[in-house]
């Protein structure tokens, strides 16, 4: 193989913000007898430099074991190979691990970077709604409010945008997380073809062998009998544009205007909350010692304090 050549010509990714219905939709795809798909794959692009620069290939290689979703993945790292060839043998490594056909991955952030080492890849975009979204977020302890919920979600919507503005049609499809929840049949079928594969019945076994249950439409649109009409009004005001552009009806509550003074109000009412929920979940000692360890030369000591986080993490994700 040439220096920088992929041998995953045109690989797959599934792209959308977190808490977006990635997770279900992948247990699916890496179901199906002909596709692989690899979960979280940030670690591919996230030290690629926006101009696409590749990151020197020994300081990637370190930095590697410290990145949760890949120190889970089983993959090996070959030391002869620059970092395009490298990131390439992951997805090589997945797909002759499952014996599948065609492969593909999950990326949430700078998946715009993707093509920097797969020119040829295509792009399956879920989009929930967003205030669903930020919920969720803030129940996994990453935002502390509706208002700082939103904004994993914007983000991920907002590099969509500018991505698929530079691709050809036939390079990406768009699915809702709610139609996959409600039709799940008919959604895969189209996803399938979009790939070239056929729909396959195996790709709902997923049930069997994680904990994630078969599609429940009681799902969709839990923020409408879950939050609070304040907690409404404040999501609807950072995020609604958006919401509209995509499609989703808003609440039809009062529009709440956001000054600077509620805008720094929420803002710290979000870090305080953040906050508060770290300690109580991974103690105020192991807190420390991580943040303390970081900042030192030791590295494997600071990967002990991260590894013990990721841990406690893993227990809540799903």
């Amino acid at each position: 193989m040439c220096r920088g050549e992929s041998v995953i010509e045109r690989p797959f990714f599934i792209v959308g913000s977190e808490r977006s219905g990635t997770t279900l939709l992948r247990l699916m795809l890496d179901h199906h007898p002909l596709l692989a798909c690899h979960f979280e794959f940030e670690h591919a692009v996230d030290m690629i430099q926006d101009d696409g620069s590749f990151p020197p290939i020994e300081e990637y290689r370190r930095w590697l074991p410290t990145q949760r979703s890949f120190s889970g993945s089983g993959v090996l790292i070959d030391p002869s190979l620059d970092f395009p060839q490298l990131v390439d043998s992951f997805l090589v490594q997945k797909r002759e691990r499952d014996g599948k056909k065609l492969v593909g991955g999950t990326v949430h952030k700078h998946f715009d970077r993707l093509r920097y080492v797969w020119p040829e890849a295509c792009f399956i975009h879920i989009i929930r709604d967003g205030r669903d979204v930020a919920r969720s977020c803030v129940a996994m302890g990453w935002a502390g409010n509706g208002w700082g919920g939103a904004d994993r979600w914007i983000t991920a919507e907002t590099l969509w945008d500018e991505l698929r503005g530079k691709l050809s049609t036939s390079d990406y499809c768009e699915i809702r997380y709610e139609d996959l929840i409600r039709e799940p049949r008919k959604v895969l079928t189209e996803i399938c073809e979009f790939i070239g594969v056929e729909f396959d019945e195996r790709m709902f076994r997923y049930a069997e062998t994680s904990t994630y249950e078969l599609p429940d439409p009681k799902l969709v649109h839990q923020w409408k009998v879950k939050a609070s009409e304040e907690e409404i009004r404040i999501m609807e005001a950072k995020m609604g544009e958006i919401l509209v552009r995509r499609g989703y009806e808003l609440s039809g509550l009062p529009e709440l205007r956001v000054d600077e003074r509620l805008a720094h109000r929420l803002e710290k009412e979000d870090r305080q909350a953040r906050r508060r929920f770290r300690i109580n979940r991974y103690g105020f000692m192991l807190l420390a010692m991580e943040n303390l360890s970081r900042r030192l030369p030791f590295r494997p000591f600071h990967s002990h304090f991260s590894a013990r986080i990721d841990e406690i993490d893993l227990r809540y994700i799903k």
